[in-house]
C-alpha cells in the first residue's frame, strides 16, 4: 500500500468520525436557524478531523518513508477529483433550491455542508477503489 493510499484511509476515517459526530448531534429535532452551539459542535468536528489526520499522517510517515507521488497517483487523484466535482455541483444546486423553499438558514447550510462532506467521501472512495483495482 502506498503512502497516498494510507493517507486516504486516514482521511476517510477522520471525515467519517468528525462529521458523523457532528451530524448525529446537530440534525435531530432542530429549528430553522443555525445556533451558536451548532458552530461550537462544528469546530469540535473540525478539531477531531484535524487531530485524527495529523496523528494518522505522523504514524504513516514514521512507518513509510516513501512519500513521493508518481504518475499513477496523480491520475488516481484526478479521477477522484472529477467524481467529487459532480457531487459538489449537485449539492450546490440542491442547497440553493433548499434556500428558496425552506425558511431559515439551518437547512441550507447543512445541505451544503452535507454535500461538501459527501463530495470529499466520494473523492476518497473513488481513489481507494482505483488503488485496489489497479493493485
Amino acid at each position: 500500500m502506498t503512502f497516498q493510499e494510507k493517507s486516504l484511509w486516514v482521511m476517510l476515517v477522520g471525515s467519517l468520525v468528525g462529521f458523523g459526530v457532528y451530524f448525529s448531534a446537530v440534525l435531530p429535532g432542530h429549528g430553522a436557524s443555525v445556533l451558536p452551539q451548532d458552530v461550537v459542535l462544528f469546530a469540535v468536528a473540525v478539531a477531531m478531523l484535524v487531530a485524527i489526520s495529523v496523528a494518522g499522517h505522523v504514524i504513516i510517515a514514521v512507518l513509510d518513508q516513501r512519500t513521493d507521488a508518481d504518475e499513477r497517483d496523480r491520475s488516481i487523484e484526478l479521477a477522484g477529483t472529477r467524481n467529487a466535482s459532480y457531487v459538489l455541483a449537485t449539492g450546490v444546486f440542491t442547497s440553493l433550491c433548499v434556500a428558496l423553499l425552506i425558511p431559515g438558514n439551518f437547512a441550507f447550510t447543512h445541505v451544503l455542508l452535507a454535500f461538501w462532506v459527501l463530495a470529499q467521501l466520494v473523492q476518497i472512495a473513488s481513489q481507494l477503489v482505483r488503488y485496489r483495482r489497479d493493485a
